[in-house]
């Protein structure tokens, strides 16, 4: 498991002339290019995806841009996953403190990514509609690549070395035992639809609704148990660069993680999407939404796709057991970028806002004394907060001064997903 998240700061005010200059110290000069394609098949109509190449942590800094790259599979009609596309970068982005150098801003995305996804998921369910989404969500910065996702869309990592690693978790009852236990511990059964006869047939799903997921945004005719807090990792790449595939699961249901990597090897980002759709279909035929995203960051001076993988290095143990000197050093550090070495910064996957949100240093202060929600980021009086580590909303915290702070709405959303009170929202 990866270190935990780090301490998160209070919306300091910063200029932006001291802003700027922080950054062109901490940013190395030399960053890598990216570049994207996308392709995609539908059947249904409700497959949806973001990209976004023009973010910048710094207002009016080009040194400080990132690029988000997110897709979203609606189910029970496309309101769900449209809503989320337009709604949740700006969720995200407004949960990160004012004024952090970039390596707390690395630090804060994660907690950010949190409040943003149940902030999307309860401002969606207040609208009274049915429909959900899967969302995986992908920021792009440099080298470093920060994954947060819901439901089975999956994000994976293919490195000039050939490795490929999973950046999400797949949230499919049927698979994720951790998942099913959570559900039915916070109130919700979990079976396999019965037919006339008492057979039951089709994967695991949850009672009432019927969905195979545990994780999603909206669903609100599911069950709160079904929640919207999402699966985060953390990684940075060496220099060496790497590829992302992401993709719904009209593409995972038909080809592994290995499949759809070696498909598209040595070809440029816009037909390498195009043939892992193509391959999937092939494979699977047409019969949901497909949807792909592949992501190249490249090195300066690199070429500008991936190259099939090296063959395996038969001297890296002699690399690995050699003297520690700074030549022998310098020399392993090349090797593991050669191979394509990724470094995780930080996982974590509970479903527990307070696990996720909150430590004993955080206060969520702003600069004018105004106390916000963890949440939603609405200003809260001083008075007014409950903390996330309080029991349920009818009993008392033994320590109620810790935050961050959550409004009655978002503590009642907290106190719903786990199983403690009905969230109260009707169905329209």
């Amino acid at each position: 498991m990866a270190s935990r998240e780090g301490r998160r700061r209070g919306h300091e005010l910063v200029p932006l002339a001291a802003l700027i200059s922080r950054e062109m110290k901490n940013e190395k000069m030399e960053k890598p290019s990216v570049r994207f394609g996308h392709a995609a098949q539908s059947r249904k109509g409700e497959d949806y995806f973001l990209v976004k190449t023009d973010c910048h942590r710094v207002p009016g800094n080009s040194s400080s841009t990132f690029s988000v790259f997110a897709i979203f599979d609606g189910h029970n009609g496309n309101a769900a996953a449209i809503y989320t596309r337009e709604h949740l970068l700006n969720h995200v982005l407004s949960a990160v403190p004012r004024g952090l150098g970039r390596e707390e801003w690395f630090q804060a995305l994660p907690r950010a990514l949190v409040a943003g996804f149940v902030k999307t998921d309860k401002e969606f369910q207040s609208r009274g509609e049915t429909s959900g989404t899967t969302a995986t969500f992908v920021i792009v910065d440099a080298w470093t690549v920060t994954v947060a996702s819901v439901g089975d869309s999956r994000c994976i990592l293919d490195t000039q070395g050939g490795g490929i690693s999973t950046l999400t978790v797949d949230h499919r009852l049927e698979e994720n035992v951790e998942e099913r236990e959570r559900v039915t511990a916070s109130g919700g059964e979990v079976g396999r639809l019965s037919i006339a006869g008492g057979a039951e047939i089709g994967p695991l799903r949850c009672w009432p609704g019927g969905l195979c997921l545990s994780r999603s945004i909206g669903d609100m005719d599911v069950g709160e148990f079904i929640v919207p807090v999402p699966y985060v990792k953390q990684v940075k790449l060496s220099n060496a660069g790497g590829r992302l595939i992401i993709a719904s699961d009209g593409i995972w249901d038909a080809l592994s993680s290995e499949m759809a990597a070696k498909s598209c090897r040595g070809l440029p980002a816009e037909l390498a999407a195009r043939q892992v759709v193509k391959e999937a279909l092939r494979t699977r035929g047409l019969k949901d939404d497909t949807t792909c995203i592949v992501v190249d960051i490249i090195p300066p001076e690199s070429s500008p796709f991936p190259s099939p993988p090296p063959k395996k290095p038969n001297k890296l143990r002699a690399f690995l057991f050699r003297s520690k000197s700074r030549d022998s050093a310098n020399k392993l550090a090349k090797k593991l970028s050669a191979v394509g070495i990724v470094e995780e910064l930080f996982e974590e996957g509970s479903a527990m806002l307070a696990e996720r949100l909150g430590n004993d240093e955080w206060t969520g202060q702003t600069t004018s004394g105004i106390f916000t929600c963890g949440v939603c980021q609405v200003d809260l009086a001083p008075n007014e907060g409950i903390s996330v580590h309080a029991g349920s909303m009818f009993s008392t915290s033994s320590k109620p001064w810790q935050g961050p702070f959550l409004c009655a709405g978002c503590r009642n959303k907290k106190d719903a997903m786990e199983g403690k009170c009905p969230s109260g929202v009707k169905v329209a």
